[in-house]
């Protein structure tokens, strides 16, 4: 797998805890979209950490094609 599935063509909006850490899907399999659930073992896809700098909602990106990881800015609107 070198391209990551596309999950959805819309965000996911969530709830973040400020200063708490989050695992983010890369890989596109994850069963708990969008976050890490472990289904990219055997890939060369890895999660990507992160640390909410504030709490409320965040609309994290699940096409998987974003340029501001792991937060959505639009790009599902293209594909």
């Amino acid at each position: 797998m070198s391209e990551p599935k596309i999950a959805a063509k819309k965000p996911a909006a969530v709830e973040l805890e400020e200063g708490k850490s989050y695992y983010f899907c890369t890989c596109g399999e994850s069963s708990n979209q969008p976050f890490c659930d472990g289904s990219h073992r055997g890939t060369d896809f890895t999660p990507q950490p992160f640390t909410a700098k504030k709490s409320g909602t965040a609309y994290l990106c699940q096409c998987k094609q974003t340029a501001n990881s792991p937060f959505c800015d639009g790009t599902h609107a293209k594909l």
